[in-house]
């Protein structure tokens, strides 16, 4: 980034920065419509029991408490002072991603929507995350979702893996490693060698990276009662990754035996093997992968930049299958959501990409005096109706000091038209003036719109 936010964990981009966050959303936008998904916006704000009724988090939630008083005084019902969210389910807090609201949104509007429902929604989202990077406190998100009704068959878990592997191959980033594992595999495991709190030792796992084994262990046996050989077998599946589909017979080699186990390890197959000829080398299965919200039921994710591991995941998600429900109706889906603003601040800060120029603008039509700023509009309307971006110079000032002002703003041409009507366009860059007709140039394709090329 070329400055320090002013207020810790709310990013504002420069214009030329801003180019970069937006030829990355639609880079995502268009291969998620290319593969059938529909975009939807939900509400920023929801009720806490919403929010946090699959499992606590770990994060912040921000309550809204002057929203609730407003909505209270309408009702008749307000105390006149700020309530505190924690403790009302009732309380209204801003969303801290999508997937849940998307849950909600798909109960509410079940009866207008045809399932399976393929979904893609880029919003800002908020979490009290302690600032650094690769957090903020108020960022984007770009999410996918395939939602059933009733059921959804596992072929959709493959096929969002390889939807976003070719939406990350097409951004102006490093490297990149999908780690993918399946809850029920682990916790089949678990149970096979009598660690029954499986979600317990799924949150333990999830630490791995961030205490290390050897703590993890400890947490195993001082707070899950695990023995030292039960501790190590879990440590033992966490450690296998691998490139293909080898993983299966490293479990089997661990000499348990479980029902559910035996149906994570198919499932998780299945999504490597298709990656492994569809996405070669994009795609790991990687059995430390546990993901801490209680929701997730099979598939998991989590997608680093190779090079950047420490940067944290830039794309995670996976299967749902009770999230949404209403009554006896369930609602299974898979989906991955990508932290944009973690992408776009990490490809600013290490300059991985840069827009080829800092304005939209194309071409700067400059004026004779200032009696010629109607047929400037008309030149400027000729070629914006080309689609080609035009402004017009505001002042008739010495042509030299309108080129500098084009230059200072990183409009790569300037218009001129004499008094007699012919005209001419200067490239600034390279200081080539040539004829030109309004009606029929344009400048070379790489210079019509602004371009964000990898570094």
């Amino acid at each position: 980034m070329a400055r320090t936010a002013s207020l810790s964990g709310f990013p504002e981009w420069l214009p030329e920065e801003r180019l970069v966050e937006l030829h990355v959303l639609d880079t995502l936008r268009r291969v998620f419509e290319l593969h059938g998904f529909s975009s939807i916006e939900t509400r920023a704000v929801e009720t806490v029991g919403q929010l946090l009724r699959k499992g606590e988090i770990d994060k912040e939630v921000y309550g809204l408490s002057r929203l609730q008083d407003d909505d209270e005084s309408a009702t008749g019902t307000a105390t006149g002072a700020a309530k505190s969210h924690k403790g009302d389910p009732h309380a209204l807090a801003l969303h801290f991603d999508l997937t849940v609201p998307f849950a909600r949104y798909v109960v509410e509007n079940a009866g207008y929507l045809a399932f399976p429902f393929r979904r893609y929604q880029i919003q800002k989202v908020w979490r009290g995350e302690r600032p650094q990077e690769g957090r903020a406190r108020e960022f984007t998100q770009a999410d996918i979702d395939i939602v059933g009704d009733g059921e959804l068959p596992f072929r959709y878990d493959v096929e969002i893996a390889l939807v976003i592997a070719e939406a990350l191959s097409a951004l102006p980033i490093p490297a990149f490693l999908l780690r993918i594992n399946n809850r029920k595999l682990a916790e089949g495991f678990y149970n096979g060698v009598g660690l029954t709190d499986t979600a317990g030792v799924l949150r333990s796992i999830d630490k791995l990276e961030k205490i290390g084994p050897a703590k993890v262990a400890e947490l195993l046996k001082t707070e899950l009662g695990a023995t030292d050989a039960q501790a190590q077998a879990a440590l033992k599946l966490a450690s296998i990754r691998t490139e293909d589909t080898s993983f299966v017979e490293q479990v089997r080699a661990l000499g348990v035996s479980n029902e559910l186990l035996e149906e994570g390890l198919t499932e998780l197959e299945q999504v490597i093997a298709a990656a492994v000829q569809r996405a070669p080398g994009k795609v790991v299965a990687d059995l430390s992968i546990a993901r801490g919200l209680d929701y997730y039921t099979g598939t998991v994710v989590e997608t680093i930049l190779v090079g950047h591991e420490q940067l944290g995941s830039i794309c995670s998600g996976g299967r749902y299958d009770a999230l949404a429900s209403k009554g006896n109706r369930k609602f299974p889906g898979v989906g991955l959501s990508i932290g944009v603003t973690r992408l776009v601040s990490r490809i600013l800060s290490q300059d991985l990409a840069k827009a080829t120029r800092s304005v939209p603008t194309a071409v700067l039509v400059a004026l004779n005096s200032d009696d010629s700023w109607g047929a400037a509009q008309d030149v400027a309307a000729e070629l914006r109706s080309r689609g080609i971006a035009t402004e017009v110079a505001a002042k008739a000032e010495k042509f030299g000091k309108q080129i500098k002002f084009a230059d200072r703003r990183g409009i790569p041409f300037v218009w001129f038209t004499d008094d007699d009507g012919k005209h001419q366009v200067k490239d600034i860059r390279s200081g080539e003036q040539v004829d030109a007709d309004p009606a029929t140039w344009a400048p070379a394709a790489e210079d019509l719109h602004v371009r964000v090329l990898k570094a």
